[in-house]
């Protein structure tokens, strides 16, 4: 027995080893050292690992979150990007004042969650790729997906405060120059961001918002990846994995070459791209750097333009740098190279059309600023000169020509065709062939059978709604009427639909006539509550489309027949003027004033001349004195009281401005829908800016 204590003794601390090298949580005063590569936190469906991480024998590591599977340890967050640490003495802890803190190797805080002032218990990695902190109850304090680096995961939201940022290149993790972000007009978007300049380039630049697809009118700006493979964005822009389907692994990539990717991870541990943003990859904005042309091959290289050498062999994010030194000087001789088929976007000194070659030409050599100017002729003559050589692209498809200026004496001809230097993709990229059906039949032979149990599934549930819905349109039809006659009730101000029992039997079967239109006659009828109604017969239905455009001036003017009808109807109706869409703009004005006021305001009172007036007609002319008159308390007194003064006085005053010029007499000085709809995005804006202080 005694020799079997030790044995027991060494399985059980075995045992408290691999249990805490590979556990999901991190508790509160405990650490990740660097230098234990075993020491990590996995998710407990092992699909992704936190820790440190290292790329090649650099002694620099960064504290991350990766596939567990993929073949390269693909990394979806990292902590402290632009800043690694040492190979040894660095680690990250939960600290007891509940902030997880990384330090390196010298005590320096690299990086520090903002949850000093909580009491953060344990820190878990989840199935989906998030590492939260979390107090004793299990609410979520801190959670990084709040705070992407490049990858966005399944159900892991883009937001108005998030952005995705490429790496600079092939193993260095840094902030890189491509960003896919929501801007101010609540659209998606990618930018090149470099050194030199900016430019958004997808989408499509030369396109306003709605060529492009997308609206701008919903400012939540939110976006997110499901797990099907489905991306949906709040300005409607959308697309599918070729593979959607549950069980797959996905991430969403901003690659440091400019394309925003979609990828799915194989069984062996590869990635295969199932969609991305730009299909021609010289699109891509900055790709070849300054005066770099891009180049089709067919596969996209970068190329220098005569005159140019390449900055810096292996980089192209330099671009090219002239062999030459230009200077304005007026004795400095020029010639102009042509580069058919090529084109440098954006960075236009001026535009002018219509515009000979030999105009175009002039410009430019009268501008010392000009380095070259873009000519086409496109039904007449389009002169682009160009201030900075930028976003490079030669492709056979574009009808224009730039012509480069050149110091005389710098040795240059005219290419016959641009040949370049391969561009450095991501290793991911060179690895797979998008869309080819054997790298994912795998995935789909796991879900086929999901789609085909549901289906079925589906077919069911359908057979038993249409059983139900007909048992009970069957055997329930006579309660119909009852149930809706409580609903009438309800709303007996309002419109309502009558039976032909009910008309039938409120005409006296038709018995009294008192006019006569097109298509049938005009009874008098009594209501069970007493209202005097006209009833119009219809006789002949059948009498084609200049009949029913006639009967439209008939609707309107008999309509002037009933006296004191409530509700919301402009005054053309009663007058007997053409219907346009200013009506529905009449309607919405005593909405919004009914919102306000808190009251209907479609009733009859006595006026000060003991005559009757609508409820609407006199709020209206109230407030229009009050204003004129510069009171400062009108507000408060067209207020909802029981908003007890807790309102915005701009907003209400906004409302109330708008309603009044929507309920016009005259339906010319009523504003249209559309205008309407800007004011309240405006004041909603002018919400969203200014807020007041909570104290």
């Amino acid at each position: 027995m005694k020799l079997q204590a030790p044995s027991l003794l060494t399985v059980l601390i075995f045992l408290f080893l691999s249990f805490q090298t590979s556990t999901s949580l991190l508790t509160r005063g405990s650490s990740l050292s660097v230098e234990d590569s075993s020491h990590v936190l996995t998710s407990p469906d092992k699909t992704f690992s936190c820790g440190f991480y290292s790329v090649g024998d650099e002694n620099a590591y960064w504290f991350s979150i990766w596939f567990t599977n993929s073949s390269d340890r693909t990394v979806v967050w990292m902590a402290n990007r632009d800043r690694p640490v040492n190979g040894q003495g660095s680690k990250v802890s939960l600290r007891r004042n509940g902030a997880m803190v990384l330090t390196d190797v010298d005590g320096t805080v690299i990086w520090i969650t903002n949850t000093t002032s909580t009491r953060a218990d344990r820190a878990e990695l989840l199935d989906s790729g998030n590492l939260v902190l979390k107090d004793l109850q299990g609410k979520i304090l801190w959670q990084s997906f709040d705070f992407p680096t490049d990858t966005l995961l399944p159900n892991q939201n883009l937001t108005k405060n998030t952005k995705l940022i490429s790496k600079l290149g092939s193993g260095n993790f840094g902030s890189g120059f491509y960003t896919f972000y929501f801007d101010n007009d609540n659209v998606l978007r990618l930018i090149y961001d470099g050194p030199d300049t900016s430019s958004v380039y997808w989408p499509n630049p030369d396109w306003d918002v709605f060529q492009n697809g997308r609206t701008k009118y919903n400012n939540s700006r939110i976006a997110v990846l499901d797990d099907m493979g489905s991306f949906l964005s709040s300005d409607i822009f959308q697309f599918s994995a070729i593979d959607m389907g549950f069980g797959i692994k996905r991430r969403l990539t901003m690659d440091y070459d400019g394309n925003l990717r979609l990828y799915s991870l194989n069984v062996n541990g590869s990635w295969m791209i199932s969609y991305q943003a730009l299909r021609q990859q010289c699109n891509v904005h900055g790709i070849c750097g300054k005066n770099g042309i891009c180049v089709y091959t067919p596969e996209p290289k970068c190329s220098c333009p005569p005159g140019y050498e390449v900055t810096e062999p292996g980089n192209w994010n330099k671009g090219c740098k002239p062999k030459f030194n230009r200077t304005c000087s007026n004795t400095q001789q020029v010639k102009f190279i042509e580069l058919p088929h090529v084109d440098f976007y954006g960075y236009d000194l001026n535009f002018s059309k219509p515009a000979s070659l030999d105009s175009c030409m002039k410009l430019c050599l009268d501008d010392c600023r000009c380095e070259a100017f873009s000519y086409r002729i496109t039904g007449e003559g389009l002169c682009f000169t160009k201030s900075v050589l930028f976003n490079g692209l030669n492709t056979p498809n574009f009808p224009g020509t730039i012509y480069l200026k050149l110091p005389l004496n710098v040795e240059a001809s005219e290419p016959t065709s641009l040949v370049g230097t391969d561009l450095v993709c991501p290793s991911s990229v060179t690895k797979v062939v998008i869309g080819t059906s054997s790298m994912y039949d795998t995935a789909i032979k796991r879900i086929r059978w999901v789609y085909l149990y549901g289906f079925a599934i589906a077919i069911g549930a359908i057979e038993v709604i249409f059983f139900v819905a007909g048992w009970w349109f069957l055997f329930r039809k006579h309660d119909v009427p009852s149930l809706l006659e409580d609903g009438y009730r309800v709303i007996s101000s309002q419109f309502r639909r009558f039976t032909y029992i009910e008309l039938k039997k409120a005409t006296k079967n038709f018995k009294e006539e008192v006019g006569r239109g097109g298509s049938g006659a005009v009874y008098k009828g009594v209501l069970e509550d007493e209202r005097e109604v006209a009833v119009k017969r219809l006789g002949d239905i059948y009498q084609g489309e200049e009949v029913f455009w006639a009967e439209r001036g008939s609707k309107s003017s008999e309509f002037s027949r009933i006296r004191g009808t409530k509700g919301y109807m402009a005054p053309e109706w009663a007058l007997n003027l053409p219907i346009t869409a200013k009506v529905d703009v009449y309607s919405y004005g005593v909405v919004i004033l009914e919102m306000v006021k808190g009251i209907r305001l479609s009733g009859w009172v006595v006026g000060d001349g003991d005559e009757e007036e609508t409820e609407l007609k006199r709020f209206v002319r109230v407030v229009k004195t009050k204003i004129q008159c510069e009171e400062d308390s009108w507000i408060e007194d067209v207020a909802d009281p029981r908003m007890n003064g807790k309102f915005s006085k701009n907003q209400v005053a906004t409302l109330v401005r708008i309603g009044i010029s929507c309920v016009e007499g005259d339906r010319s000085k009523r504003p249209t829908m559309d205008s309407v709809v800007q004011s309240l995005l405006e004041c909603e804006a002018e919400s969203e800016v200014v807020r007041p202080d909570k104290r």
